[in-house]
């Protein structure tokens, strides 16, 4: 005996419930269940199916279908709450479609609103900062270790690789240093000639230039550079190791990272920036003075033999000893974030930026720390 319900568009049958000679309720679906053939009628033919779904004892048989599309299966895989039936007939290409919606991953529910989202993030950023100190510490201690190490066994030292760093962080370097500095002297005297002519007081130029820059802008200058230049290109070669495991290659052969990696770089950066700072500082002093003669008339000569005059000599120390700090600090945080990255390209990105921003800002902050720390040193007040 069967029961047919059918529900029909524009003629064409879609299911319909049969009773078996057994008593088990069979729904046989007909016609092609494919997106352009259901098209409208989609909305009705889901309700529908999905109500008939509700019953646990329900047969379903799909044998019947012309054309199934992964469109139709998956109003049917929706339709069953997301998992088949106890009672399913299928063919083998059916059988294929829904073994790969088994397999697909449920989409993420979407997330609450958060009423306290700026506290959470900020905590967020603190406990993220917090950990990137505790790293940089250990690793700060891990160096500590292996230059004792390096004393007590002095054949271990990492000449070449300290040779090479200090090559490409240092002499590679000098070309852009230089361009920058000679533009940052001009720009400076021309406008410290323009407002220092008003009131007659030409020679004070030389006071000016020779504070700040050698003082003030020649090591900023040169640590922000190297930081944008020399970081980022360490960071992104230490990323690069961690994405084709050579970071794990050396691990496994028993070669320490922080010694054969972290602290040539540190070595080579702390002893190359002090004389990229000094680089940068002459060059800078050259292009103003330049500049002061063709603007008012300032001879170089007399600047040059009024200089240490106007300037003592502790301020070209002060200027030296940042370089040494800032170019240390500068290898240190390149080389943290170069070790923390993932293996994947998206990682290496977001490390080798995020390298940058913080040894930038490492810089100022250093910079801040030594005016205030030697405020009092190579600065002559006149009562």
């Amino acid at each position: 005996m069967s029961m047919p319900f059918n529900f029909s568009d524009k003629g064409n049958s879609w299911y319909q419930l049969v009773t078996a000679k057994t008593g088990d309720l069979h729904l046989q679906l007909t016609g092609s269940y494919t997106l352009i053939s259901l098209n409208q009628s989609l909305p009705v033919v889901a309700k529908k199916l999905t109500q008939l779904a509700s019953q646990p004892d329900l047969h379903w048989d799909l044998t019947n279908i012309h054309q199934l599309d992964y469109a139709g299966a998956a109003m049917l895989w929706r339709a069953w709450n997301g998992r088949r039936p106890d009672y399913l007939l299928l063919r083998p290409e059916q059988e294929r479609m829904f073994h790969r919606l088994e397999k697909m991953i449920a989409l993420p529910e979407p997330s609450q609103r958060k009423w306290f989202l700026p506290v959470s993030l900020l905590g967020q950023q603190l406990l993220r900062f917090f950990d990137h100190l505790a790293g940089m510490i250990t690793l700060s201690g891990q160096i500590v270790l292996d230059i004792f190490y390096l004393i007590a066994h002095p054949g271990r030292i990492p000449v070449r690789e300290i040779s090479a760093n200090l090559y490409r962080t240092g002499a590679q370097a000098l070309g852009i240093t230089a361009i920058v500095g000679f533009l940052i002297g001009i720009v400076l005297s021309y406008l410290s000639s323009e407002q220092l002519h008003m009131f007659g007081a030409d020679v004070y130029i030389v006071n000016i230039l020779g504070m700040s820059v050698i003082r003030e802008l020649g090591p900023m200058l040169a640590a922000i550079l190297v930081a944008g230049r020399s970081g980022s290109a360490m960071t992104a070669q230490l990323g690069v190791m961690r994405v084709t495991e050579e970071l794990d290659a050396l691990t496994v052969m028993g070669i320490p990272h922080s010694l054969r990696l972290v602290l040539p770089k540190i070595i080579g950066l702390g002893l190359a920036l002090p004389l990229i700072v000094l680089w940068t500082s002459a060059v800078a002093l050259l292009g103003g003075l330049l500049a002061a003669d063709l603007q008012v008339g300032l001879s170089i000569h007399y600047a040059l033999n009024s200089l240490p005059d106007a300037v003592p000599i502790a301020n070209l120390w002060l200027g030296l000893g940042k370089g040494v700090v800032c170019g240390m600090a500068i290898a240190l945080i390149a080389c943290h974030f170069g070790l923390r990255i993932q293996p994947n390209t998206e990682s290496l990105g977001e490390g080798t930026t995020n390298s940058v921003v913080t040894s930038i800002t490492a810089v100022i902050i250093i910079d801040a720390i030594f005016a205030v720390a030697f405020s009092n040193i190579g600065i002559r007040i006149v009562s």
